[in-house]
């Protein structure tokens, strides 16, 4: 006989809330119409804009059979884990044979690269970089595969605003750049599925901070998008292969890039001659032979 289909923590607490006491409903159905926020926010933090007491969340789990908020909120991360839990080697498809297979694979490869880009609209990407332009500092994250894009906007806007941007977590613990997130600064958040938590926490820490929260990502329902000033999108699960495309986030944080510096004018131009004259001193490049 088969096991019978395992309830889920918001069904659970559906079912128990007409016999629970009316402030327990109350809290009871802020948790059920806000599921994602229960994941990845603090008691206190939820307490706080439910507008109750955080031990009531204590007392809404062991109502329903937990053994208190920590068991509920491990019972509904899990809940909302994705089902496909290979999400690249489930992308994977078998060889296929010939004496051109794998050229094919390149072309069909290239190709969706290609028409991938076109697609990335540009004019909200013009107005981020306003954003950008506008912002007294700038903050960059990526996890896992996106750090590559952060690391490279880093750079390039470190060329020419070498001490108004950073990378989250480069000089020590993530937590500590979180915490110094102000209003007047821009928070560029880069991801696409599966999401880590962390991009979900630097993306809530900037929304709480004020400060102006940039996106770019696969998806609009992505995570780390909620609640964005800016969402730039690109195109990750088009391409074959066994790993989603970076491609268009790469085109993305150029472009940024591009549209930042042109908007600072002879000043960002200054400010990349003085870094190009320092390289140069250090010889940092090999010179061309003529």
């Amino acid at each position: 006989m088969a096991e019978p289909a395992k309830s889920s923590p918001l069904g659970e607490l559906r079912i128990a809330l007409p016999s629970l006491p009316m402030r327990l409903q109350e809290v009871g159905r802020f948790v059920a119409a806000n599921d994602y926020d229960a994941t990845t926010r603090s008691m206190r933090d939820l307490a706080a804009v439910a507008g109750a007491d955080p031990a009531a969340f204590t007392r809404l789990a062991k109502a329903i059979g937990y053994s208190g908020w920590d068991e509920l909120r491990a019972a509904l991360t899990e809940a909302r884990r994705p089902s496909q839990l290979a999400p690249f080697s489930g992308r994977a498809k078998g060889r296929c044979h010939g004496p051109n297979a794998d050229v094919a694979l390149i072309t069909d490869k290239l190709e969706a690269e290609a028409a991938g880009l076109p697609r990335i609209p540009a004019r909200p990407i013009a107005e981020a970089a306003r954003a950008l332009h506008h912002a007294k500092r700038i903050w960059i994250t990526g996890y896992r595969s996106c750090r590559s894009v952060a690391e490279l906007l880093n750079y390039e806007l470190r060329l020419f605003r070498p001490e108004q941007v950073q990378l989250v977590g480069a000089s020590g613990p993530d937590d500590l750049d979180m915490g110094a997130f102000r209003p007047g600064e821009a928070v560029i958040v880069i991801g696409f599925m599966p999401y880590t938590h962390a991009s979900v926490r630097v993306a809530q820490a900037a929304y709480r901070a004020g400060a102006a929260l940039i996106a770019i990502a696969d998806s609009p329902s992505a995570p780390m998008a909620e609640g964005a000033d800016h969402v730039l999108l690109f195109e990750a699960a088009s391409s074959p292969g066994f790993f989603p495309s970076l491609t268009g986030a790469i085109a993305i944080a150029q472009s940024l890039a591009a549209v930042t510096f042109s908007l600072g004018g002879t000043a960002a131009k200054k400010r990349l001659a003085n870094t190009e004259a320092r390289l140069a001193a250090a010889s940092t490049y090999v010179s061309e032979k003529g």
